[in-house]
C-alpha cells in the first residue's frame, strides 16, 4: 500500500516553544478526524532530535525558536526526506519570513491568528501537494493590468464569464482568454481559488493597485 492510499488521519508534527499555544494547536489538528498529531518539540534541538523517529507526513513549524529559527527545523527535515511536506505557523508574515519559509521547502505559511478550520485546511492541503500562502502576499507576484485586475475583482464578486463580459463591455470569449491568463499568474488551477484570495485580501483590508 502506498502513502497516498494510506488510511487514517495525517500524521502531524508540530514544533513551536510556547506551550499554550502549542497546546491550543494541538487540540485544534486533534479535533480534525482528517489529523493527527504523532510528535511535539519546541525548540531546534528537540525538533531534529525527534524528527528521525516521528517521520510526520506534515510538519508544522514556528519560525521563532529559543535557540534558532523554524528554518533550521525545516532543512533538518529536507535532509531527512526531500520530499517533507512543511507548513510554518507564524505570528509574523513579513517578506523575508516568506521568502525564507519558500527557501526552506515549506509549502506554505499561515497566521497563528488564523482560524482553527483554516489552519486545518492549511495543513491538509500542504499535504495535498498544494501551497498556502498569505493572499496579500500574491500581489508581490504577477502585476495584473488594470482589466485583467477588474476580472479579479468580479471572479472575487461571484460573476460567471458571460457577466464579466457584459460588465466590461468585452466578448465572454475573451474574458475566458484572460482567466485562463490570471489564473496561470496566481499559479492556480480553478475561479475558486481566485475568488478565495480575493475574499482574504478583503478581510485583510488589502486594496488592488490603482495603475
Amino acid at each position: 500500500m502506498t502513502a497516498t492510499q494510506q488510511p487514517g488521519p495525517i500524521g502531524v508534527m508540530l514544533v513551536d516553544d510556547h506551550e499554550v499555544v502549542r497546546r491550543g494547536i494541538v487540540t485544534v489538528i486533534d479535533a480534525s478526524p482528517l489529523l493527527q498529531v504523532i510528535g511535539e518539540a519546541s525548540s531546534v534541538a528537540e525538533a531534529t532530535r525527534r524528527l528521525p523517529a516521528i517521520r510526520p507526513e506534515v510538519l508544522v513549524v514556528d519560525l521563532q525558536l529559543p535557540d534558532g529559527t523554524g528554518i533550521e527545523v525545516m532543512k533538518a527535515a529536507h535532509v531527512l526526506d526531500p520530499e517533507q511536506r512543511m507548513l510554518v505557523l507564524t505570528s509574523f508574515d513579513d517578506d523575508a519570513a516568506l521568502r525564507e519559509s519558500k527557501a526552506a521547502g515549506a509549502s506554505g505559511l499561515m497566521l497563528k491568528s488564523a482560524r482553527s478550520q483554516e489552519i486545518v485546511e492549511a495543513i491538509t492541503a500542504v499535504h495535498g501537494g498544494r501551497a498556502v500562502w498569505p493572499a496579500d502576499h500574491v500581489e508581490e507576484g504577477p502585476d495584473l493590468s488594470e482589466s485583467d485586475q477588474r476580472i479579479v475583482e468580479l471572479i472575487g464578486d461571484g460573476h460567471s464569464n458571460r457577466e464579466i463580459a457584459e460588465a466590461l463591455g468585452i466578448a465572454e470569449k475573451t474574458v475566458k482568454n484572460r482567466v485562463t491568463v490570471i489564473l496561470q499568474a496566481f499559479d492556480m488551477q480553478r475561479r475558486t481559488q481566485v475568488a478565495a484570495m480575493v475574499a482574504a485580501r478583503r478581510r485583510a483590508g488589502w486594496k488592488p493597485h490603482q495603475h
